[in-house]
């Protein structure tokens, strides 16, 4: 028993690092190829979530949708509203720099997580959307956790080798390029605010889909799920621990501080029973410490950014 409960949790642990896996690749397409500083992840988190959830819930009275459809059909159906969505924001705030785009960012994310909360007819308001299907548990009846964990592997896996070939592509390029130096991408022809543009909906699409795997293992989303601490904070300590502009740092990244993070939760609930209450507090205080740790030793976090090597020109 206690063996099996044990491969349980691994299973659950390492579930959650994919989907935050995701997360943190999305968000490694925008700030460390390009430089974006998004502090709105939450957003297309939660968008990817609710989109799946309407697409492929049963049909229901309680929100919009409960079309029954197939579970690809939702996560492409993820990606591309959250692209969507990033390609509107894109179009209005991309021409911003630095801080202002990171406070546009936050703006923008409040704005969907009160949407959300609030559009009852849409999305059931503050009692969110129940009974979301997860997928393949008919396949292996008491092992669907174990499948859906291999299907959030593949996803994780498949999204990294197209971030890798991004990354190597001469488009990668262009993107480091003005992440580097934009006036003189510019000065080469480039069109910045184009490529910049395309890198935000290339992530946001993949923070959907980061979204969507979320709720169909979860079962059920509401509006509180997609908070900021979880949504947004751990994401961006998760690439700047794993290394920003490192696809496998961003990966890596996931696993070291959601690890920390489950520990953490297990070492407060030692505490007395007065301080329990302070558990949230004092989690992200040890993972503010960590971070710090981190940024004083290394840092470009533990897999640094390491550009591919210049193909050599061809012998004469």
């Amino acid at each position: 028993m206690e063996f099996a409960g044990l491969l349980s949790y691994l299973v659950f642990f390492l579930t959650f690092v994919g989907i935050y896996g995701l997360l943190a690749l999305g968000l490694n397409s925008q700030w460390g190829y390009t430089g974006m500083l998004n502090l709105g992840i939450a957003a297309f988190f939660a968008v990817g979530a609710y989109t799946t959830a309407i697409v492929t819930t049963a049909p229901t009275d309680l929100h919009l949708g409960g079309f029954d459809l197939p579970f690809p059909v939702g996560l492409l159906a993820a990606m591309v509203t959250s692209g969507l969505l990033a390609l509107v924001i894109g179009l209005i705030t991309l021409k911003l720099r630095s801080d202002y785009l990171a406070i546009a960012s936050i703006g923008i994310a409040e704005i969907v997580r009160l949407v959300l909360k609030n559009a009852t007819e849409l999305t059931n308001g503050v009692r969110g959307l129940p009974r979301i299907p997860r997928p393949l548990t008919d396949l292996w009846p008491g092992g669907g956790e174990f499948l859906f964990l291999l299907l959030v592997l593949l996803l994780v896996g498949l999204v990294y080798l197209a971030s890798e070939r991004a990354y190597r592509s001469p488009w990668g390029r262009v993107l480091r390029a003005i992440r580097e130096r934009e006036p003189a991408a510019q000065a080469m022809g480039k069109n910045s605010t184009a490529f910049r543009l395309q890198a935000f909906v290339f992530g946001s699409a993949i923070m959907g889909l980061g979204g969507a795997t979320y709720a169909h293992f979860v079962g059920f989303i509401s509006p509180e799920a997609f908070d900021p601490l979880f949504a947004t904070f751990l994401v961006w300590v998760m690439l700047i621990v794993g290394g920003s502009g490192n696809n496998r740092g961003a990966i890596l990244g996931a696993a070291v501080v959601w690890a920390i993070w489950t520990l953490t939760e297990s070492a407060v609930q030692q505490l007395p029973g007065d301080m329990v209450t302070q558990a949230s507090a004092l989690r992200t205080l040890l993972i503010g410490l960590f971070l710090q740790a981190v940024l004083i030793l290394r840092p470009k976090g533990i897999l640094p950014e390491r550009p591919p090597k210049p193909v050599p020109p061809p012998k004469a």
